[in-house]
């Protein structure tokens, strides 16, 4: 007899778990492409530079970018990242689409290119432009408001630490007008710089504003940036840890705020901060840190020339803020102005002096940052755009020379052919001191672009200094009205902090 094998009968249920399963794990295994957070609607892209655009994606994948008429593709590697580059563009205030094509697609519209600019620091460049939260506002805000309408400036704005806050606008590009500077809380500094580059240029203008009050530099410096400086060695050697002043770790901010933004392509770099460093007393070191930082930054971009132009922190009466647990002299401003103008030494940087823009010297966000993103964009449209005749570069200090009866004569640079007094009095903020050492205000004549200085108190000068006080009120400008830098002839040691126990901490 022969024997059958009984038929198999499928087991129904159990197919479909395991059919059911298998289309359920289909998006665990490939993710949709993404662009960089940087990417979005209303954005401005560098022009007359390669653009790299990157992101997420699945493995393998294929990804091709479409814009301005080029189109690239590429595959996501084996991380699941993608980068491609677009050729370089000129500038152009047309809207148009930019899209990136996976499996899914991201269409980002209203789309130009144009110039673009990183704005960073601490309070005095975060400070937006109207009321801020125990500040004075910033001067004229009502009007600046009313007026800011400019659809070709865009305004890119991002949180502290990266997260953002649901009661303002952060991570996405807006076409400035009243609401937007409103709502975005934009630095004033960052505008005001925006506006007139946009004015004198004609192109579209993209702004991105990553600052964070209160913050020291070690902050916003990338890990591994401190090697090879000596007065940086305790940071180099050491893991990361908090800064005095906020308790953040050191590079926390370049982490979440910097380094997201990396390596969008833009024009330069625009810098206002040194406050925080300063009220830990750390002036020795400041140069080498933004030595370092400068440095680090423009490695990230591949941008060994990229402009990067800061300013110098406001005059302001540091020696008696008692709620700090440092206790710095007079001479700690001055120390630090010192500090930031040897920063000068980098190539491709330039500094806007301030001593001129203060009407209250308690307080450290003086009001005025009109005048300040004014003097920023007069340093880029001279040294970044080559634009003649402009208002550029304040008049610094050269040489020295000992002349018979007793008096100095001093040179400088930028002089624009001449020295003046900017309210018609005589010369202010100059001393001198012999060789002991003790200074003495000095009696100033303007002879062209020199300075010759006496002084009936000191009968045989070696050395000036000029506005070298936490409190000047200096007079001295070129022939554009620009403020001159503080500096001194001399070397002798200067202490910033006074003896004694420090405060407790603030």
């Amino acid at each position: 007899m022969t024997i059958h094998p009984k038929p198999r009968i499928p087991n129904l249920s159990l197919q479909s778990a395991l059919a059911a399963f298998l289309l359920a794990s289909v998006p665990c295994l490939r993710a949709d492409v993404l662009c960089a957070g940087i990417f979005g609607d209303h954005m401005v892209l560098q022009r007359d530079r390669e653009v790299p655009v990157w992101g997420t994606g699945t493995p393998g994948e294929s990804v091709v970018v479409d814009f301005a008429g080029q189109s690239v593709a590429t595959r996501v590697d084996p991380s699941g990242s993608w980068i491609v580059r677009l050729s370089p563009m000129a500038a152009s205030d047309a809207s148009r689409d930019f899209v990136v094509k996976g499996g899914n697609e991201l269409r980002f519209s209203d789309v130009l290119v144009g110039e673009v600019w990183l704005c960073s620091g601490q309070s005095n460049m975060e400070k937006p432009v109207g009321p801020q939260y125990n500040q004075k506002p910033t001067s004229d805000y009502v009007n600046a408001i009313r007026q800011a309408s400019n659809p070709l400036i865009r305004l890119y704005n991002v949180p502290h630490f990266g997260k953002p806050d649901p009661t303002k606008t952060y991570l996405s590009w807006h076409p400035c007008d009243p609401g937007s500077i409103v709502h975005t809380r934009f630095s004033a500094v960052g505008y005001y710089f925006g506006r007139e580059i946009q004015r004198a240029l004609g192109v579209p203008v993209g702004l991105i504003d990553s600052t964070y009050g209160g913050t020291q530099i070690e902050e916003w410096m990338p890990p591994g940036s401190f090697s090879g400086y000596p007065d940086l060695a305790d940071l180099a050697a050491g893991p990361p840890f908090p800064v005095m002043a906020t308790r953040n770790a050191v590079s926390s901010l370049y982490l979440s705020m910097i380094k997201p933004m990396v390596p969008f392509a833009l024009r330069g770099f625009l810098w206002y901060q040194g406050e925080g460093n300063l009220l830990e007393a750390q002036v020795a070191s400041y140069t080498d840190k933004m030595r370092a930082m400068v440095a680090a930054w423009r490695a990230a971009w591949n941008g060994p020339d990229l402009p990067f132009y800061y300013v110098e922190i406001a005059p302001f009466l540091y020696s008696s803020v008692t709620t700090h647990h440092r206790h710095l002299t007079p001479e700690a401003l001055p120390a630090f102005w010192e500090a930031q103008s040897r920063a000068l030494s980098i190539p491709h940087t330039d500094m806007v002096v301030t001593t001129d823009l203060v009407d209250n010297v308690a307080d450290i966000h003086p009001a005025d940052k009109l005048e300040v993103g004014r003097r920023l964009a007069g340093l880029a449209l001279s040294d970044t755009y080559g634009r003649e005749g402009a208002f550029a570069h304040s008049p610094a200090f050269a040489s020295m020379r000992v002349l018979p009866a007793g008096a100095l004569e001093l040179t400088f640079r930028d002089t624009d052919g001449m020295l003046g007094s900017s309210n018609g009095k005589p010369l202010g903020e100059f001393t001198v001191a012999g060789a002991d050492g003790g200074f003495a205000p000095a009696d100033v004549k303007i002879m062209g672009d020199k300075l010759v200085l006496q002084s009936a108190l000191v009968s045989q000068p070696v050395a000036a200094r000029f506005a070298w006080r936490e409190d000047a009120t200096p007079n001295l400008v070129n022939a554009d009205g620009l403020p001159a830098m503080p500096f001194r002839t001399d070397s002798w040691p200067l202490a910033v902090e006074k003896p004694g126990p420090p405060g407790p901490p603030k």
